[in-house]
């Protein structure tokens, strides 16, 4: 058995092994996971399994799955990539590949791709010279710079606890500049502290701050997004109640704000589900940690709070498909009917039994949040109950109208087309 083979790691294996290990009963719901989050020392120091602190008898021994520890080589991803499922018309191929832990993507002035990661600690540059695409590694050591993001000559990346600004960065691919901090009002906590970078007309960017732990009363500095002036620092709150985005997007037609937004885990696998929402008014709160999906309110923290008083999601996703990047398509090469639908990343389940998400959804739908339909757009990265051969993580919109799709399980980027 090769290394890629090994699907799940350590951190899925071992607790399957000690549940079957362990007799039925009282001694087994003790042995449960929990921890209290209720302090500040957890907060700042959450143990490494934080995501387990709320288990369950129902869902115990469940985790989530190790990534390979190396990207998916060359012909082993156009292999895979056929079994991925398109409307007629469409088609999928790699873009380019060893991309370890790929996550957002943000196009340069002069056409190069910047791509951040997950736990690689890297940013890349992909460049493209008459079709032979390169691959540079052009930052290293960073703290999960998931997100990534390009203005006015300058690539920001998100450093957990800080804003990151390189100046001419596409002129100092081999050697880039020292990098300035842009904007560090932000708590250290790794967990749930990765984030995803938007720019609105202004230059403004919306940046997601998720709390420290699955469920909880949140710190007052998280469980939110903020709308943030590089150029100041200046910042403010515009949404609350916010548990895990790490996808949004401005839609064209009114410059608002749209995000995914990943639900708790560990009420079971067929609630609660993940959610799109849209901000109408600054300041919206939408619901977490009191209420789940609109209509669940939250067994021990909802604490009399009711669902009506915050914003229901404008779709529900489904249950722990983790949705991720997203964007509103204004591209031409696609067929009329799919000009500004909003094409989801989901980087699917591991608080579920069997696995659902690994696919990209397509939401058709009205400025103002009316008139929502779903459908999957591109599925296939999960095979049997719960196994991946990828994750999609982000989609960024092509300069020719196509789809990129970074993929951190395969550590790749796919180009998704079409033609009549």
């Amino acid at each position: 058995m090769n290394i890629r083979s090994l699907r799940f790691g350590l951190a899925t294996a071992l607790p399957l092994v000690l549940a079957a290990a362990l007799p039925s009963g009282k001694a087994v719901a003790q042995d449960l996971k929990h921890y209290d989050s209720s302090k500040p020392s957890f907060w700042a120091h959450p143990p490494a399994d934080w995501f387990l602190g709320d288990e369950t008898e129902a869902q115990k021994g469940l985790a989530p799955p190790s990534g390979p520890a190396t990207p998916t080589p060359l012909d082993e991803l156009q292999a895979d990539l056929k079994r991925i499922k398109l409307p007629p018309g469409f088609k999928i191929e790699v873009y380019a590949s060893n991309i370890p832990q790929a996550r957002q993507m943000a196009w340069g002035a002069n056409g190069t791709l910047f791509v951040g990661s997950f736990l690689a600690t890297n940013v890349y540059a992909v460049t493209d010279q008459g079709g032979q695409r390169t691959v540079k590694t052009i930052l290293k050591g960073l703290n999960m710079p998931t997100g990534v993001a390009f203005h006015d000559g300058a690539l920001y990346v998100i450093d957990i606890n800080k804003l990151l600004r390189y100046d001419n960065a596409e002129a100092n691919l081999d050697k880039m500049p020292e990098p300035v901090v842009a904007y560090d009002d932000m708590p250290p906590y790794t967990s749930h502290g990765w984030k995803y970078l938007v720019t609105d007309k202004n230059g403004w960017m919306y940046i997601p701050f998720g709390p420290p732990f699955n469920i909880g009363i949140p710190p007052t500095s998280v469980s939110q997004i903020r709308r943030v002036d590089p150029k100041t620092g200046l910042a403010e709150i515009v949404a609350l109640g916010v548990r895990n985005s790490v996808g949004g997007d401005i839609d064209p037609r009114s410059g608002d704000y749209w995000f995914t937004e990943n639900a708790r885990d560990w009420l079971g696998d067929d609630i609660p589900s993940d959610k799109l929402n849209h901000i109408t008014r600054l300041g919206e709160h939408f619901g977490y940690p009191y209420c789940h999906e609109g209509d669940i309110p939250d067994p021990k923290f909802a604490m009399g709070h009711k669902c009506s008083e915050f914003t229901p999601p404008v779709v529900k996703l489904g249950a722990h498909v983790a949705p991720l990047g997203m964007k509103f398509y204004t591209g031409n090469q696609f067929p009329k009917q799919y000009k500004d639908n909003i094409f989801i990343a989901e980087h699917g389940s591991w608080n579920r039994h069997k696995y659902q998400g690994g696919r990209i959804e397509r939401v058709v739908v009205d400025p103002d949040g009316k008139n929502a339909h779903q459908e999957v757009f591109a599925s296939g990265w999960i095979t049997g109950q719960r196994d991946y051969f990828g994750r999609p993580g982000d989609i960024i919109q092509a300069p020719d109208g196509s789809l990129l799709v970074s993929d951190d399980w395969a550590g790749a980027i796919y180009r998704i087309s079409y033609k009549k």
